[in-house]
């Protein structure tokens, strides 16, 4: 019996991978493990079902050695331990996402709490553009990747655009008052008063929209995740071609696309019966005019709008209601880019802080928008 644990133990968030629930299947991807969370006092098993095809998975030589689920309040980023037990001869590993030491006492993250970084005041007039970012409690290292990258722009440090995190309460307390302290020193979280869960992420799209139009007081009104790069010039020139006064929904827009009825976004017929969602623009990356903003808030404010549980089909929902009153302009464009980044992008998806910041550096130094593995 061979072990490894690439990372020092520590106290408080330690992941491991035990095989010993009894899942048959390896290549079937229904292996299945446990998550064990060690305190300082007791070790907490966390009861665990099948990844399947949902979860994550740990694959050696491509091929699939075990895999474990999602699990509420307790995700792989928080994990800052990794060990693997089995009959295994271990050639070598790479850890490309599991921090080195517990993010509270990180010492990059004390360095990384600069006011250089922190947002400027909002103006007194309105804004043209007001961005919100939806991000997750334990999200700092994303966070901090936005302030030092896009976030920097020069309609950004000018206040003409505003930028403002939206975060609920995540489950484990110390989570929450490391948030508050980030809040409190970069003045650019908007705190949402409920404990974070997917289903209930599209309230934080409510909150966006309620910010932009009440107290930004924006011309548009754009939402994005913590993973998503912002080119801000180039979505401000798309929206600017649209005639003023014209509503408009701007993005990576799915038409006729289906729910799911298994799988992590399963959507039962009950929550939806329809074969077909409405026309909605793909969540990484969407604007839309204020109008629309000021109906959802309108109609939120009533008890008359509906909450689904994915935030970016909720708006194609929202938009549809309000289209049935006043035409809106639909612009599907790749370039919200949903999957990654592509050449000559507006949003990229899916980017680590690293990545972030190589996106960043590419515009500044070469002028022109290169994903990473461009030269």
């Amino acid at each position: 019996m061979k072990s490894f644990s690439p990372l020092p133990p520590f106290t408080e968030r330690t992941l491991m991978l035990d095989q010993s629930l009894g899942c048959d299947k390896v290549d079937g991807l229904v292996k299945c493990e446990k998550w064990i969370r060690g305190d300082s006092n007791r070790t907490e098993e966390l009861k665990a079902k099948c990844a399947g095809l949902e979860g994550y998975h740990v694959n050696v030589d491509g091929r699939h050695v075990t895999s474990f689920p999602y699990c509420t309040g307790f995700t792989l980023d928080d994990a800052t331990g990794l060990s693997l037990n089995g009959d295994v001869d271990l050639q070598s590993i790479f850890a490309g996402s599991l921090p080195t030491s517990h993010p509270s006492f990180a010492p990059q993250r004390i360095l990384e709490m600069s006011s250089r970084w922190q947002a400027p005041p909002l103006p007194d007039g309105p804004l043209e553009l007001f961005i919100g970012i939806l991000s997750a409690g334990n999200h700092f290292a994303e966070r901090m990747a936005v302030r030092r990258s896009w976030m920097q722009h020069r309609l950004i440090k000018s206040s003409n655009v505003v930028a403002r995190f939206f975060v609920a309460l995540h489950a484990r307390k110390e989570v929450n008052v490391d948030l508050k302290k980030e809040a409190e020193f970069f003045g650019n979280i908007i705190i949402v008063p409920y404990m974070d869960n997917y289903d209930l992420v599209v309230l934080k799209t409510v909150a966006v929209c309620e910010y932009g139009v009440c107290t930004a007081s924006a011309k548009y009104i754009m939402k994005c995740d913590d993973d998503t790069f912002v080119r801000v010039n180039a979505v401000i020139n798309e929206v600017k071609k649209i005639p003023d006064g014209k509503s408009f929904y701007v993005g990576n827009i799915n038409y006729y696309h289906k729910p799911h009825r298994y799988g992590k976004w399963a959507v039962t017929y009950e929550e939806w019966p329809e074969e077909d969602y409405p026309p909605y623009a793909n969540g990484p990356g969407y604007t839309v005019s204020s109008d629309i903003a000021h109906f959802v808030v309108s109609k939120y404010e009533k008890h008359e709008l509906r909450l689904f549980k994915m935030e970016d089909v909720s708006m194609g929902m929202w938009v549809e209601q309000f289209n049935s009153s006043r035409p809106v302009e639909y612009i599907h464009d790749l370039k919200f880019c949903q999957f990654g980044c592509i050449e000559d992008y507006y949003t990229a998806h899916y980017q680590s802080p690293r990545q972030m910041m190589c996106l960043w550096n590419k515009l500044q130094q070469l002028g022109r928008p290169l994903c990473c593995n461009m030269r």
